[in-house]
């Protein structure tokens, strides 16, 4: 670590080093207009006639793609570095994107979102492993909720943006995201020095994350969470149409989702630091069940802003702390692979919440859709202390999983 910047308990001791600050830069420039998954099922749905389960299913191809991007990213950080890496993936995110944009029809929109699930999560594993190697131990929780901060500051603009370019034409929304893109592979390219591999990567292929329990146990909690929070972006646009309002207003909302996370930072900083990481996503799951049902009850913009900061509020506690304790469960040279073996949580959920949230949306309604994943979230919320226990320290492991 570098002496550049001091964080607190929940925010800055020291100073983050500078290719940690440049990353952040660059995903935050990112962020400024990431539509593309928000959006993706209403350019299906309104732009190429597809039916809500059939949108659903493309969103599941989408998802399942996602699941060998994230593990190729993981390997191509440990091995060819992890600037390389992001700039490979935003790269192929941009060209996925401008072909969905000018997709001539359903099916050559379909081939297009899928191509995007293959390269969508490339630049996470690096990302993430960046920020592992540079913060001391017991700072990477801070820093892992620093770079989720600077992505939702990133969002409030990000929302207030896509309301006015949706209410024009949603394609440019997928433009703008594909620019986005790109801006962010230059800064990096040119902002982060060249890395190596990591020296101990080719020494520890054969211990696999997949053959650590601990690991597993948090891939199965993390699975459940990320199922619940791609109905933000699949069951929350359809929703507000079923409920009569325009879709653009999903553009406030998310606006509303990071500004809760923005602001709710600075609240944090201020508060004593909670016992450990599982305490505080106990915390979140709670907040994040109640945020749901509200949701479920909502019928009014109104409604839909009050759900949107109580779930938001849970989404702010829930920052981090994965990524942390998955980080110090990873041997040497191996952080990359360990999260991004995690991190396919997200395209194992990318295929099953589009699926579950436009069936139980077109055959149960939205009321069924948001209970259900209150439900799911009260679960996780009672796990916590189980999944504590189990992510005890193992000696022929290195690193510890308390967060």
């Amino acid at each position: 670590m570098t002496d550049d910047t001091a964080l607190t308990s929940h925010g800055i001791r020291r100073r983050m080093p500078r290719p940690v600050l440049v990353l952040m830069l660059a995903r935050t420039l990112n962020r400024l207009a990431a539509f593309s998954l928000p959006f993706a099922a209403l350019v299906l749905v309104q732009r190429h006639g597809a039916s809500v389960t059939t949108a659903g299913l493309v969103l599941a191809g989408f998802g399942l793609a996602t699941i060998p991007s994230r593990l190729a990213g993981g390997r191509l950080a440990d091995r060819i570095g992890r600037r390389r890496t992001i700039v490979l993936g935003l790269a192929g995110c941009a060209a996925a994107q401008l072909a969905f944009a000018a997709a001539p029809s359903l099916a050559a929109a379909a081939v297009a979102v899928v191509v995007l699930g293959l390269v969508f999560e490339l630049y996470e594993p690096p990302s993430q492993a960046l920020v592992a190697d540079l913060c001391a131990e017991e700072e990477r929780p801070a820093a892992f909720a620093m770079l989720g901060a600077a992505l939702a500051a990133a969002g409030v603009l990000a929302g207030l943006l896509a309301t006015w370019l949706g209410r024009l034409d949603l394609r440019l929304l997928l433009v703008a995201d594909a620019m986005s893109c790109l801006l962010g592979a230059g800064l990096v390219w040119w902002g982060l020095p060249p890395d190596r591999p990591s020296a101990g990567a080719a020494a520890d292929a054969g211990t696999g994350p997949w053959r650590d329990r601990r690991l597993l146990a948090m891939l199965a909690a993390g699975t459940a969470f990320a199922t619940l929070y791609f109905q933000i972006f699949v069951g929350l646009p359809l929703t507000l149409v079923a409920r009569g309002l325009p879709a653009d207003r999903l553009g406030l909302l998310l606006a509303t989702a990071a500004a809760t996370v923005v602001g709710g930072q600075a609240v944090l900083r201020r508060l004593p630091e909670p016992r450990d990481g599982f305490s505080a996503m106990t915390l979140g799951y709670l907040l994040l069940a109640a945020g749901l049902a509200l949701t479920a009850a909502a019928h009014g913009l109104t409604g839909f802003l009050v759900a949107t900061v109580v779930w938001s509020a849970g989404d702010l506690l829930l920052l981090g702390h994965p990524y942390a304790v998955v980080a110090r469960l990873a041997p040497a040279g191996a952080t990359g692979r360990y999260l991004a073996a995690y991190g396919t949580c997200w395209g194992l959920a990318a295929v099953v919440a589009p699926l579950l949230g436009t069936q139980l949306l077109a055959h149960a309604g939205p009321a069924a859709l948001w209970l259900a994943c209150a439900g799911l979230a009260l679960l996780l919320a009672a796990v916590q202390p189980v999944l504590r226990a189990a992510c005890q320290p193992v000696p022929s492991l290195e690193g510890r999983c308390t967060a």
